[in-house]
């Protein structure tokens, strides 16, 4: 099992709310946390759920398909829209204003179903992370992720990461909390930590991610541990409500919501299942139709014509036109509230 190593000179924390942190450096952090008291959506789905599986989407279809498999939430990932969107990889290309357009056409697409969105660092300093909830609250976000990296980043399970000091990033989160008011809009703080020293990482992790949650954030996510003891430890040493991420491929293992909540959990996210699984159709049938010369073998595994114009909702659209609007010979017949005149000139 591993222990927790204590910072020499560190106190230990303070209760939620409290003004000030002493850390083992001198320096001091306001932490005073103005959270909304678990009354916004992502709370409330907690609360009904138990644990809340978010998984990944990238653009207004993969949203769609998500909702229609009867998901609860969903997380807008970095990594993927930076995929989709720019063809780059994730390492700090995507900007912000990007971000929130993108989110704004997944929300429109699935308005029923609440999202998270990837924040990154937040764009920059305090002012910067400010004006990234806003627009995210604009857009109609239900929440986001913010992380402590240094700029340029990296995907959470690459190496050669940085961390920027855990009072820095707690005056970003403070500043996150002050932009987001009274919204309906639940802040994820992350932290890099773990990866940044093989020794004392853990230990360093689940300190910001204490220090964060006291500055602010609804809930912590130490990102990348390696094993099931340290998730187990992370649930026991957090306090608040606890992300876990789940990467295929990545330093983490694998669980199901019933094993993380087993582990003190209350979120799991899978956020590049959906766009891993898209990129492997793809791969097949492209290949197949530069080696066969049709899909005509391949039918089973695309989704037909019908399927996809009803998870495209065009019955719904053709029927909303011919009910607001019609032709008579030449003239265009719109239905109105009520009676009207024509107008005519005055003389």
């Amino acid at each position: 099992m591993c222990g927790i190593r204590q910072q020499a000179g560190a106190r230990p924390f303070a209760a939620r709310g409290q003004q000030v942190h002493k850390l083992g450096r001198t320096a001091r952090v306001a932490a005073s946390n103005g959270s909304t008291g678990g009354n916004t959506t992502i709370h409330k789905l907690i609360e009904k759920e138990g644990i809340l599986m978010v998984p990944g989407c990238y653009d207004a279809l993969s949203g769609k398909v998500l909702a229609e498999a009867g998901h609860k939430a969903a997380f807008v990932s970095g990594y993927a829209v930076s995929a989709t969107l720019l063809g780059e990889p994730d390492l700090g290309l995507l900007t912000p204003p990007e971000m929130a357009r993108k989110a704004g056409q997944i929300i429109y697409s699935i308005p029923n179903v609440p999202v998270l969105v990837d924040a990154d660092t937040g764009g920059g300093n305090v002012l910067n992370v400010q004006r990234t909830v806003k627009q995210l609250i604009n857009v109609g976000a239900k929440g986001c992720f913010l992380e402590d990296q240094r700029w340029p980043k990296r995907v959470g399970h690459m190496r050669n990461k940085e961390v920027i000091s855990m009072e820095e990033f707690a005056g970003k989160v403070s500043a996150a909390r002050e932009a987001i008011g009274d919204a309906d809009f639940f802040l994820v703080a992350r932290t890099d930590a773990r990866g940044v020293n093989a020794k004392y990482g853990l230990e360093d992790a689940i300190t910001r991610a204490n220090l964060y949650a006291d500055a602010g954030a609804d809930a912590v996510y130490v990102e990348a541990p390696i094993s099931k003891q340290e998730l187990s430890l992370i649930g026991q040493k957090v306090k608040g409500l606890r992300v876990m991420g789940m990467l295929e491929g990545g330093m983490t293992p694998l669980l199901t919501p019933a094993e993380a909540k087993a582990l003190g959990f209350h979120i799991l996210t899978y956020p590049l299942s959906g766009i891993y699984a898209a990129t492997r159709a793809l791969k097949d049938a492209y290949a197949t139709l530069r080696d066969v010369g049709s899909s005509r073998d391949m039918l089973s595994s695309l989704s037909t014509f019908q399927d996809f114009n009803s998870l495209m909702g065009v019955d719904e659209r053709i029927a909303a036109e011919e009910r607001l609007t019609r032709r008579e010979g030449e003239k265009l017949v719109v239905r109105v509230r009520g009676p009207s005149k024509p107008v005519r000139d005055s003389e």
